[in-house]
């Protein structure tokens, strides 16, 4: 059984969001759209960010954020403990974001991918398993426990 996964974009990564997802369905990939459902040139990040991120937290899930840089809504989603959101700027790093770190939300640059780019991205994020090395848990390990030391 897939992860639920769980889409948000302002409106700079609406019209990637918007061709995606007819792509996802095409690759029996089911997902919830949070947002933003039509267009609106002065939405805000956080507006969708912020959902995606407590849905994944709370089904534990994934989740695609789409932003023009794709650098606010990570930032907006990593500010979420729990969540380790990844700029899926390419394949190597969207790879390693998932097998080194277990990232649970890729953010992708909208204003910086094509539709065919971004397809790759977004596969490879959602089909590449964590590793679980002794190495990455003890790194992840460490990262909740700071996460619990702001608290």
């Amino acid at each position: 059984m897939k992860s639920p996964l769980f889409l948000g974009a302002d409106h700079r990564g609406f019209r990637l969001k918007e061709k995606i997802k007819p792509w996802l369905q095409a690759q029996d990939f089911s997902f919830e759209d949070l947002g933003a459902y039509t267009y609106q040139k002065d939405d805000d990040y956080p507006d969708f960010a912020v959902p995606v991120a407590r849905a994944v937290l709370q089904t534990g899930g994934l989740g695609l954020l789409f932003c023009g840089s794709g650098v606010g809504a990570d930032i907006i989603a990593n500010k979420t403990p729990g969540i380790r959101s990844a700029l899926g700027f390419n394949l190597r790093v969207t790879r390693q974001s998932r097998e080194h770190e277990n990232v649970n939300i890729l953010s992708l640059p909208a204003d910086h991918l094509n539709e065919d780019e971004a397809k790759k991205i977004i596969f490879t994020f959602l089909t590449t398993p964590f590793s679980a090395a002794p190495r990455h848990l003890r790194r992840l390990k460490k990262v909740k426990s700071y996460e619990t030391s702001l608290s």
